[in-house]
């Protein structure tokens, strides 16, 4: 899909260079990766302390 973005590009040229990304399109796509991923994290992290699992990890590592 083809876009007109108006992005500053010292911040785009940054990115690019931190992340050795060599085109603008994919340091954008990975850009929008990172961003999904950190709001997925996000959203679990809302339930830490709230399940309750009831496992043994040597039982389940074959630890006896």
């Amino acid at each position: 899909m083809r876009t007109t973005l108006d992005l500053p590009e010292n911040l785009l040229n940054e990115a690019m260079h931190v992340t050795h990304t060599r085109t603008k399109t994919a340091v954008i796509i990975r850009a929008l990766e990172e961003l999904l991923t950190k709001s997925k994290i996000s959203n679990l992290k809302q339930y830490r302390g709230k399940i309750e699992l009831d496992m043994n990890l040597d039982e389940i590592r074959d630890r006896h």
